[in-house]
């Protein structure tokens, strides 16, 4: 798979994703075997890539949003250094 996904813009609204993800943990919850033993893997080894890229690109928002905010931060600064 490649990275291309980071440049997809998402398909639904961020309200609607954090309803359905809920509405997702909360059915996987309730069906999935609680662990054995503290450290125990919650999820299936199948959705460790789907997770990684999920980490990934979570980071990467942040990393964004971060990067956004000093930028306006900086020309804020500059534009009331100037007037």
């Amino acid at each position: 798979m490649a990275d291309n996904d980071a440049l997809d813009p998402p398909a639904l609204p961020p309200r609607v994703r954090e309803h359905l993800a809920q509405q997702l943990r909360a059915t996987y919850n309730q069906r999935s075997e609680k662990p054995d033993y503290l450290g125990d893997p919650g999820l299936p080894s199948a959705f460790d890539p789907q997770l990684r890229r999920l980490e990934r690109r979570l980071k990467a928002q942040e990393a964004g949003a971060a990067a956004v905010a000093a930028a306006l931060h900086g020309i804020g600064r500059s534009e009331s250094g100037d007037a």
